[in-house]
């Protein structure tokens, strides 16, 4: 009997943008199981401590002794992701794809060859530095103290502005989406309109070939 690729969702977009909450919302979908393998578990739960944040490593090339690993790290990940689709299993990811590193390591066109032939949609999360500033400063509750604020001579911290510039370049995506005026089910059912579509999703062939 053939397999059936199991579908792939890939959400990019800076911390705070809601990408975790729309993970969350896409796996209570009733057709069949939707594995989530995004940045949040695999930088708190795979990755040794010593190497962590791993994927995770905001911009700015601030820790140069880790930069050899991060395309290691992806390339395992996106193939993990691979391997659960050609499974039949649906996958999931959330995470913040950049290229701000000391020097450019090209993992955005590297991880998109290894999903050549699978059914994989890339989302833009997208959300304005205000809203992503009112979330930081609310908090999230078991991320107490992870998230750069703000002070008086700093309203928008310079990492968080890394962040906002640096995590949708190029900006090639089958849909994009807006947190501030959408809710996680509202994005979601977005994302399930874009995966009835019979148009095929382009947006990693286009990386992989860039």
């Amino acid at each position: 009997m053939t397999q059936e690729s199991g579908r792939i969702v890939v959400l990019n977009g800076a911390p705070r943008a809601g990408k975790s909450s729309i993970a969350a919302a896409i796996q209570d979908w009733d057709d069949g199981p939707w594995m989530n393998l995004g940045v949040e578990v695999h930088a708190r739960h795979v990755t040794p401590p010593r190497w962590r944040p791993g994927i995770g490593l905001r911009p700015g090339g601030e820790r140069p002794e880790l930069e050899a690993w991060v395309p290691v790290f992806y390339a395992a990940l996106y193939d993990s992701i691979a391997a659960h689709s050609r499974l039949g299993l649906n996958v999931v990811a959330d995470l913040g794809h950049h290229d701000a590193h000391s020097a450019p390591l090209g993992i955005l066109p590297d991880c998109a060859r290894r999903l050549t032939g699978l059914p994989a949609l890339l989302v833009g999360v997208r959300c304005p530095v205000g809203e992503i500033m009112r979330r930081r400063r609310a908090g999230q509750p078991g991320r107490e103290g992870e998230y750069a604020t703000a002070s008086a001579d700093e309203p928008v911290p310079e990492a968080v502005l890394r962040w906002q510039r640096e995590v949708h370049l190029p900006g090639i995506y089958d849909l994009e989406l807006d947190t501030s005026v959408l809710s996680p089910e509202d994005c979601a059912a977005a994302i399930r309109r874009r995966l009835d579509d019979p148009a095929p999703p382009t947006a990693f062939r286009r990386l992989a070939a860039g």
